[in-house]
């Protein structure tokens, strides 16, 4: 039905899980597409299993220079930048009278604070490309994708700073597409339910964690969580990755033109 050919697009966190399958998608689909993750290796990976011409460059986002510099090598690497898609995050949870500072401070840079500067670095260009195209008489469609979460929309206990910088990207998405609308810049949102990764495995027995800046971070859900979670979703199940970029993949294409600052809740039907 469409085609990404000569487009560009950056994915954050596709090393692994859902960013990787939209990484994935979005090649499939034409585009040429940087791959960021924190891991240089993984990404790498991702890279090399994706194909299509896809390239990879390792950077933790939370580094304050770090998504300028992300933004720069996409441009400078592939001459384009189409598509931006905010994935890159994980969980650290707590209830909020053992979340340490440290903790809630991390969930807002990687959701929110990252999102934030990688848009603010890719400003410049965008504009610029965007008003020289206008004056020529054409009119190119760009894309930004935000990932949120139902934990940003409904709130989920022992989640105070992800869903925080999950809510706030909701506010960042409906800004941006009052600013950039004028640029032909479709801004919008996808918030997943339980989707199918490493950060929702089952616990069994040691809890599964995961490497973040030198620091173990448990990840993994109680079973009977998850079971709960199948039993009150109407599709009766849990996402997979490649139904979550399918979302994804509907905002970064043409068929999204004429819509922009909505949050797309792709969660079989669950607010659980």
């Amino acid at each position: 039905m469409f085609s990404l050919e000569g487009r560009t697009a950056l994915v954050t966190g596709a090393g692994r899980g859902i960013g990787r399958e939209i990484a994935r998608q979005l090649a499939q689909a034409g585009a040429q597409v940087m791959i960021n993750d924190i891991d240089a290796a993984v990404a790498a990976e991702a890279a090399g299993a994706i194909g299509c011409g896809a390239v990879w460059m390792e950077a933790d986002l939370t580094s304050s220079a770090a998504p300028q510099a992300l933004v720069q090598h996409t441009i400078a690497r592939l001459g384009s930048l189409d598509i931006i898609v905010n994935n890159a995050g994980y969980t650290w949870d707590n209830v909020i009278q053992k979340m340490t500072d440290e903790q809630f401070q991390a969930m807002l840079d990687i959701h929110l604070v990252a999102p934030f500067r990688i848009l603010r670095a890719a400003s410049g260009w965008i504009r610029e490309t965007a008003k020289r195209e206008i004056a020529e008489g054409r009119r190119v469609m760009r894309k930004v994708v935000n990932i949120t979460s139902i934990s940003g929309t409904d709130g989920n206990p022992g989640q105070a700073g992800y869903s925080s910088g999950k809510a706030g990207v909701i506010g960042l998405t409906k800004t941006m597409a009052k600013e950039w609308g004028r640029y032909n810049v479709n801004v919008n949102a996808v918030g997943f339910g339980l989707i199918e990764t490493r950060l929702i495995q089952p616990l069994r027995g040691e809890a599964s964690s995961i490497e973040i800046k030198g620091r173990s971070i448990p990840v993994g859900v109680q079973q009977s969580l998850l079971d709960a979670a199948r039993a009150s979703c109407p599709l009766g199940r849990l996402g997979t990755p490649a139904e979550a970029a399918g979302a994804v993949l509907f905002f970064c294409s043409p068929l999204s033109d004429y819509v922009s600052g909505e949050v797309l809740i792709c969660s079989g039907g669950s607010h659980f």
